[in-house]
Parts: structure tokens; sequence; C-alpha cells
């Protein structure tokens, strides 16, 4: 499968795009091991610490649906590369005035959370017109980029704990977020990002969320979120019990590798059926491999069980992607995309929030079984509206066929004939 993400990357602007969505994230995947880092050099408290990474991720959840709809209406370079440049003003603000006056500091949390660009929606609306319209490619495209996300996020901490070491908690926040201003230029500069517009959208205060599927989709992914939030809290309770942050440390290295080989061997073939009914399975799969995390055995076991818990988690990603975009009304392709952003982070909050206590109760086990308790709720939701879910909201064609329903792709018009497409603009033609 390798060779096929390569001969993707080959593709004209996708090798640029994906690198620079990436570095462009950089700020929002390490916003809260960053600013914890620097509240504690300042002197503050690990409640202050905790207190300011919350409001960021909250002023982020708030932030990416209202950006993705601008992004829908105005463009992406209109909106992708100002917010860009005011979420990494605020966090320079944080670096400079310091954690001495609460207020300030967390109106600099906000600003950083609030302005951080919608970039992954952002991406994922590109994909179809950078690769033709050609469907197997977009949804290969997909689960290459739920793989990207398992690298970012795992190499994002080490460039801030490297920082660190070189300058201080300060000099990382600064260097961040300017990587993340060069990676939102880069991207917005670009080709396919510039010409790429929005098909006209029903007015709806609603906007994406008018979509049943969508909403069901999401309220499953809340869930998803809280599995792997509560994860977190509970490794570190495991680890305190059985040799301290090094097995934390290779637990949460596991859970990574584990979603990295999945989504590689997920991208490995094309998929024949819907999608959603493909996503009830992998979501099935997922519930399942969070079970045996209660069992808490020896660190080694421990470890393994990690990585199994993991490997449904990237093709669960890659399979809701396309789901979205089946889903999303007409015209709100990013705002849909930046809504499931929202979604699992929140969830992943109240995991995190949730497995404290039960931490607190039950020991370690508890907290694995918070996640499998969400585990569980994800796939009872996709259980609950497979009807809702059955029937798209829209079909649509690709570049040059027919419209035929089913499992479509679209995510916008281009002004002009796209590259590589042999009929000119994927056009979608009915929203819901």
């Amino acid at each position: 499968m390798a060779a096929g993400y390569a001969e993707l990357l080959r593709t004209r602007h996708a090798a640029r795009l994906l690198a620079g969505t990436l570095v462009g994230r950089l700020p929002n995947a390490t916003a809260a091991i960053a600013i914890v880092l620097f509240t504690r050099a300042e002197g503050g408290s690990y409640s202050l610490a905790g207190a300011l990474a919350a409001v960021y991720g909250v002023a982020n959840a708030v932030g990416q649906p209202l950006l993705g709809r601008a992004v829908d209406l105005f463009g992406q370079p209109r909106v992708q590369l100002p917010a860009a440049v005011l979420s990494a003003l605020g966090m320079a603000w944080l670096a400079f005035a310091g954690t001495g006056a609460a207020a300030a500091a967390y109106g600099a949390v906000v600003v950083g959370g609030f302005f951080a660009p919608p970039l992954e929606g952002g991406l994922r609306a590109l994909w179809p017109s950078v690769l033709g319209g050609k469907e197997e490619r977009v949804h290969a495209a997909y689960a290459m980029d739920a793989v990207a996300q398992e690298i970012m996020y795992t190499v994002g901490p080490l460039l801030v704990t490297l920082c660190v070491s070189l300058w201080d908690p300060a000099g990382a926040l600064l260097v961040i977020h300017a990587l993340g201003v060069l990676g939102a230029l880069s991207v917005v500069l670009s080709e396919p990002s510039r010409r790429w517009r929005s098909e006209p959208r029903e007015a709806h205060w609603l906007g994406a969320l008018r979509s049943k599927g969508l909403r069901a989709l999401l309220g499953a992914f809340f869930f998803v979120g809280m599995a792997l939030g509560s994860i977190t809290v509970a490794g570190v309770a495991y680890a305190d019990d059985h040799g301290g942050q090094s097995v934390y440390g290779w637990l949460m290295a596991a859970l990574g590798l584990g979603a990295l080989a999945g989504g590689v061997l997920y991208g490995a073939r094309q998929w024949a059926g819907a999608p959603e009914r493909r996503l009830r399975a992998i979501v099935a799969l997922l519930a399942v491999c969070y079970l045996p995390l209660v069992l808490v055995p020896g660190p080694v076991a421990m470890t393994v069980l990690a990585a199994l818990a993991g490997v449904f988690l990237a093709p669960a990603l890659a399979c809701a992607f396309i789901v979205v975009d089946r889903h999303a009304p007409v015209g709100t392709v990013t705002e849909a995309f930046s809504w499931l952003v929202t979604f699992f982070g929140v969830g992943a909050a109240i995991g995190t929030a949730a497995a404290g206590p039960a931490v607190e109760l039950g020991g370690s086990a508890s907290g694995f079984g918070v996640a499998c308790a969400a585990g569980a709720s994800a796939l009872l939701v996709l259980m609950l509206t497979q009807r809702v879910m059955a029937a798209p909201g829209r079909t649509r064609t690709v570049a040059g066929s027919p419209a035929v329903a089913g499992e479509g792709v679209g995510g916008g018009a281009m002004e002009g004939p796209a590259d590589g497409a042999a009929g000119g603009p994927a056009e979608r033609l009915v929203g819901n």
C-alpha cells in the first residue's frame, strides 16, 4: 500500500497540500502539551495549566465549524491564512505576557484556539478536485489522511519537547505557531486552494447540521472521541501502578502504531458496498478491541492490547470521512468535516474528565471501562440510526461521468478544468 500512497502523492499538488496541512495543524495537535509545559515553566499550577489547555480546546471546538462555514462561503485563502495568523498572534501574546495575569492568559488561549484554521476539513474538500474526481483515489486519500494524522500526533509532541530542550517553553510556542502559519500559507498559495469554490448552498441557520445522517455520524464519533480521551487518563493510572511514565509512553506509542498499521491495511484495498454499513462493522470491531483493556495485565501484554485497541481507529476515521462527504448538504463540505473534528475533540475532553473519577473509584480498570462503555455507545448510535444513514443526502457526478447514487465524492467546484479531470469539474446534483 506504500506504493499506492506514493502514487497518490505524485499527483500534482497532492504532496504539497498534505504536507502543508499537517504542518499547519501542528499548533492544534500540540496545544495541550505546549500550554502545560509553558504554564509550569512560568510557575503556574497544574490546575491552571489544565484549565488553560481545556479553554483552548473548547475555543477550538467552537471555532472549527464556524470557520469551516466561512471557508465554504468565502473560499480557503480568505479564511485559512488570516485565521492562522490570528491564532499565532494569540499564542505569541501568551508567550510574551506569561500567565501572571490569568484573564490575559485565558484571553490568549481563547484567541489561539478559536482561530486555529480548519485545514483538516479544507484538505478533504480539495481531494476530489486534486485527484480528478476518481472515487477510488479519493477514498485512498482519505485513508492516507487518517494515517498521516497518527504520524502528526506522534511527531508533534516530540517536536515540542525538542524545542523546549533547545530554547524554552515560550520559544516552543512561538516556533510551533510560526510553522503553523507557514503550513497554512503553503496550502492557500497552492493552485487548488485558490481555485476551489464551494457549491451554492441553501441558506439555513443549521448549515451542515441540517443533515440527519451527518448528525447521527457526529453523535457516534463523539463517543469514539470519548473512548480515546478516557484511555489517555486510564493509561496514566496504569503506568503509575506498573513502572511509571516509561510504561505510559509505550502504551501510547503502541496505540498510535496500531492505528497507523490499521490505516495502512485499510487503504490497501478497495471496499465494495455502502460505507455506512462498513462503518458500523469497523466501529463494532473498535468497541470489541477496547474490552480486553479492562483486564489490565502486565506491561508487555498491556502494550499488545493497546496496539490492538488502536487498529480500527484510523479505518473508522477514513470511512467516516467518506460518510461525511455523502451526507453533508451541498455547499457545506468544509463545515461538515469541521463538525466531525469538533465532536471528536469534545468527546475526547469529556472522556478525559469522566475517566478521572472512574480511576479514583476503581483504579485503571475502571478508567478503561469508560472506554468500553463509550465504544459500545458509538456502536449503539450507529445501529439505532441505520435508516437515517442508509440514504445519503445527495447524489453527484464524478468528473465526466453520468450521475449515480451511492459512494460518490465531491467537495466543491474548481474555477476552470480540474487538473487530471477528464471531463471538467465534478458537480453534485441533489442537496438535502
